[in-house]
């Protein structure tokens, strides 16, 4: 048996999030944020207005080789060809009269963070904004200021603290969020 010590970039595929698999939706989120989505979220996430903007994420395996590389690392893997391993979903809105894109919650699985599974699927959003008519001017999320991780990740991705929201978040501590923004020419 070979050793290699690179990790093989994993291809994202994301697919509509629908009545189907909203339960896998609820399942993840509950697993990736420390809070819990009122029933209105889950609603409004399957609108079609938000299709292109609200995705299940799953891991797509290449090669056999690269699934049992997965396997190995996760533990708990079974082979299937498509895991469900994040969600990303927004929401459009209208503020000092520009179309902007609220990014309400992105996560990838512990396990497949480290594999550009983030940077694909935040990729995927800000392509579809940048081509979606009417165009969409600039996009922005809550990080909360504990998370440094979260906030250096979307950075690389060119977005940039623009104020701290003092008591963005009611149930959980610290309450505050750094508010960041991305800008579309």
């Amino acid at each position: 048996m070979s050793s290699n010590n690179t990790t093989t970039p994993l291809k994202v595929s994301l697919s509509s999030i629908t009545p189907n698999n909203i339960g896998t939706v609820r399942k993840l989120n509950s697993v990736l944020f420390p809070i819990k989505y009122s029933e209105k979220f889950y609603k409004d996430i399957q609108a079609p207005e938000v299709e292109d903007f609200c995705k299940l994420g799953v891991f797509f395996s290449v090669t056999s080789d690269t699934l049992r590389a997965e396997q190995l690392i996760t533990k708990y893997l079974v082979y299937y060809n498509d895991i469900p391993v994040g969600t990303i979903c927004c929401r459009q809105e209208t503020v000092d009269g520009q179309n902007v894109l609220y990014l309400m919650t992105m996560g990838i699985l512990a396990p497949y963070r480290s594999r550009k599974l983030g940077s694909q699927t935040l990729s995927a959003i800000l392509t579809a904004a940048a081509a979606h008519k009417p165009k969409v001017d600039k996009i922005y999320l809550h990080v909360q200021v504990s998370n440094e991780d979260a906030k250096r990740f979307y950075e690389s991705h060119d977005f940039k603290e623009i104020r701290v929201h003092e008591n963005y978040y009611k149930k959980i501590t610290p309450a505050d969020a750094w508010v960041l923004e991305k800008a579309f020419s």
